[in-house]
């Protein structure tokens, strides 16, 4: 298998965020990539610039950080078809996988290939590797995130070329992805969330000490908690169904958490995040992972926190109320 480790730049309205374009509030005018083969050597790179169509004005951060202009870009840049076709076809008929330093580039790719008028050519589910969380399993506590210069930084790689180009980019993602130890972590691949399950499906990934599940679209958020293949939980080892110790419950209204009991592995945490399709719709991202005594009273805590600020807002209100009467 190949690993194709791309990196884009893009610009966005000068004018703010009230002036994008809806769906694309970015658009891309650079992709860069190297093509890695199953020894993780590269054996290719790919680089173009794209003619701007969406956005006729560089935004003053776009221009500094990248140091391209409007005119470099309208006199060697082309079409975002043009482009995006030769891209997929030096990508190759052989199996790969796409890996990129974070999670928004593929967002971003599928994006403008939709304002575009493309179809989108990927499987459903898209799998792909963020280089950036493969480094932090390998090199951290696995949450915290870095960017890719001080990755390099880190590892002490040569830094011949400038950073914040798509194609310099997308080489030194390939040096770092190079540093991972992927029999260990090459297991841990993530999922693209654009194109999301049909209604009534599910997408569901099984990892050494966590499951996460994504589900179909819905019409409001009250659907999906009702929904009983998304509220039950299910032991990550054994895939015994459980009892809840703590029921559902949410102090935001986007996250959700429950705790779990498996008679032979222990405690399981459960966390449902509540997320807005393209299209308006909502969705949810469950995890469930099996934790420790610690992580069980975390979620106690969190519980025990919730019921104070709801028992602090219900007092509030009925304060609230009686000085109307009295009034």
């Amino acid at each position: 298998m190949n690993y194709i480790v791309f990196d884009l730049e893009w610009n966005q309205s000068a004018e703010g965020k009230e002036c994008s374009v809806e769906h694309m509030p970015f658009e891309i005018i650079e992709i860069g990539a190297v093509k890695l083969n199953g020894q993780m050597k590269q054996i290719s790179e790919f680089h173009r610039l794209v003619r701007p169509k969406a956005y006729k004005e560089m935004h003053f951060k776009i221009s500094e950080v990248t140091h391209m202009d409007m005119e470099e870009l309208c006199k060697k840049g082309q079409p975002f078809q043009v482009v995006m076709e030769d891209f997929l076809n030096w990508c190759g008929e052989d199996e790969y996988i796409f890996c990129i330093w974070g999670s928004m580039d593929l967002t971003e790719l599928q994006r403008n290939m939709t304002y575009h008028g493309m179809e989108i050519p990927f499987p459903r589910p898209l799998l792909y590797y963020d280089v950036q969380k493969l480094y932090s399993l390998e090199y951290s506590d696995g949450k915290s995130r870095i960017s890719l210069d001080h990755a390099v930084e880190q590892l002490e790689l040569n830094q011949e070329r400038p950073f914040h180009r798509a194609l310099d980019d997308a080489v030194y993602t390939g040096r770092t992805l190079r540093h991972i130890n992927m029999e260990e972590y090459g297991k841990y691949s993530s999922i693209d969330y654009y194109r999301l399950p049909k209604r009534g499906c599910s997408y569901q990934l099984k990892f050494p000490e966590y499951s996460k599940y994504v589900s179909g679209e819905f019409d409001c958020k009250e659907e999906i908690l009702k929904d009983k293949e998304i509220s039950d939980i299910i032991c990550v080892k054994c895939s015994r169904m459980l009892r809840k110790k703590i029921r559902w419950f949410s102090s935001n209204q986007k996250f959700y958490f429950c705790l779990a009991v498996c008679p032979e592995h222990g405690y399981m945490k459960g966390k449902i995040r509540m997320k807005k399709s393209e299209d308006g719709s909502f969705f949810a991202v469950k995890t469930t992972k099996l934790v420790g005594e610690e992580g069980a009273a975390y979620v106690e805590q969190k519980k025990e926190e919730t019921k104070k600020k709801r028992a602090e807002r219900n007092k509030a209100k009925k304060s609230g109320k009686a000085a109307e009467a009295a009034e």
